[in-house]
């Protein structure tokens, strides 16, 4: 994937603050219990699609929880909407992903942990 042009990073930075607010009035009700937060936007060069990563906290269900949220795409998109119709054309479609990346880092700090506890070999 190429890089991305000023536009579709200002526009992506919209849709993420946008969507922030929203999750942070809405969000307890298409998750219970889980603090959603949106770690990142991508728009493709036409705007026409919005990828929305999603990071889930005080969670233990977070599929089931971005499962959720995928069957309120159109009332998400439709809120949006009702935000940014006077600063775009169209508004774009959404596709909400789960953004594992703490996952992955406590894994991997979890690792060097375990690395760091093994005796060393002698040279």
């Amino acid at each position: 994937m190429g890089t991305e042009s000023k536009r579709q990073q200002r526009f992506a930075g919209v849709i993420q603050q946008d969507l922030a607010a929203l999750f942070q009035r809405e969000g307890n009700s298409w998750a219970p219990g889980a603090f959603i937060t949106v770690t990142r936007v991508r728009v493709t060069p036409d705007l026409a699609i919005a990828r929305v990563y999603l990071s889930f906290l005080n969670t233990k269900t977070a599929q089931e929880d971005i499962k959720a949220i995928r069957t309120k795409t159109s009332e998400i998109r439709y809120k949006l909407g009702s935000k940014i119709k006077n600063q775009v054309k169209i508004i774009p479609q959404l596709e909400f992903f789960l953004d594992d990346t703490n996952e992955y880092v406590e894994h991997m700090d979890k690792l060097f942990e375990e690395i760091s506890k093994e005796p060393r070999q002698p040279e």
